[in-house]
């Protein structure tokens, strides 16, 4: 299922603004396709992000992939319970799986991004390649 209320990258990431602060993860899609993740590298609070800049990475058993910041804006907070418990991004990727949050946020960057529907046309297209 893919959330209708969050907006999201060719890449997989997923953003929801609300009251000038954005939440940011990778998509159910994204952590079904990297499997068991192990590590996750999340941005230090404080750091400034351009859209589309590299902001961390994940680590699976089978890979290890850049995550991407889907808005511009400074990172007001990073998820360290990922730290301790990287698997929470495979239980609940639109959930507990949040990788930070993000302030000062550009707003106008949405305009960039996908929206639930044309995700969904994404992802189908890549399950059948």
């Amino acid at each position: 299922m893919i959330p209708k209320e969050l907006k999201y990258t060719e890449k997989h990431e997923w953003v929801l603004v609300k009251d000038k602060t954005a939440t940011v993860g990778i998509t159910d899609y994204a952590q079904k396709s990297l499997g068991d993740i192990t590590y996750v590298q999340l941005p230090e609070a404080g750091k400034a992000l351009k859209q589309f800049g590299e902001m961390g990475v994940v680590e699976s058993v089978k890979a290890a992939s850049d995550i991407y910041s889907p808005v511009s804006g400074t990172v007001k907070e990073a998820n360290s319970a990922l730290s301790d418990a990287p698997e929470a991004i495979n239980k609940d990727a639109y959930g507990a799986g949040w990788i930070c949050k993000l302030e000062n946020v550009n707003e106008a960057d949405l305009g960039n991004l996908l929206s639930a529907e044309k995700y969904e046309e994404l992802v189908k297209k890549l399950e059948t390649e």
